[in-house]
């Protein structure tokens, strides 16, 4: 079986930064669930602070740079991609949805998402279900059932004993490793721009 590719957007802005922490988390969760079905997987960390002045420029322009365009590739390539964002105002960040804006409105249709956001309180943990996953649901992505929202008392010793982080990452690590499983491979997207045959080609057909 082809090796699955794994993306993780980590929208976390400090460094280091428990949303790439539960990031990561989710993201090995997932490619051990893959090896327990024999499926091996590579990850591929897209940390979205790195890329932020990039997006803002192709928010103006309209072009990427090759690093963005690098990385929306890979996305558009993945199998299944884990998205994480911090929740500000109630809502993902401002990078977060500014990524999501440049996307190709084909890039993730089909594609299994597992979703995660952070903040200070779990008063913010509905936020995965009104806020991000329409976000995804427009895209035509195939989010999973099972979000996973971490507070920072989730990441201490009095976390709740019944429904912990390990075991909402686990469940939903599960699920996204499923979808992966079942899905159809990807294929990479076709440029709109690329030409049907060389220049030199087009010459000759010219000069017949």
């Amino acid at each position: 079986m082809t090796e699955k590719k794994i993306v993780v957007l980590s929208a976390g802005l400090s460094n280091p930064s428990s949303t790439r922490l539960l990031a990561d988390r989710l993201a090995d969760a997932t490619v051990s669930r893959l090896a327990e079905s024999g499926v091996e997987a590579s990850v591929r960390v897209i940390e979205l602070r790195d890329h932020a002045l990039d997006v803002t420029k192709n928010l103006l322009t309209g072009f990427p740079s090759a690093e963005l365009r690098e990385a929306l590739d890979a996305l558009s390539a993945a199998d299944g991609i884990v998205a994480v964002t911090p929740i500000f105002s109630t809502s993902y960040s401002g990078l977060f949805k500014s990524f999501i804006d440049i996307l190709d409105r084909e890039a993730i249709v089909g594609t299994p998402v597992l979703l995660g956001a952070t903040g200070g309180t779990t008063r913010h943990s509905l936020a995965i279900d009104y806020a991000i996953r329409p976000l995804f649901t427009y895209l035509h992505a195939a989010p999973v059932s099972t979000g996973v929202f971490a507070a920072s008392s989730d990441w201490g010793d009095g976390a709740d004993t019944v429904a912990d982080l390990p075991s909402r990452i686990a469940r939903a690590a599960g699920e996204l490793a499923n979808a992966v499983i079942g899905s159809s491979p990807r294929t990479p997207q076709a440029d709109p721009f690329a030409l049907e045959m060389s220049f030199e080609d087009m010459l000759r057909a010219q000069g017949q």
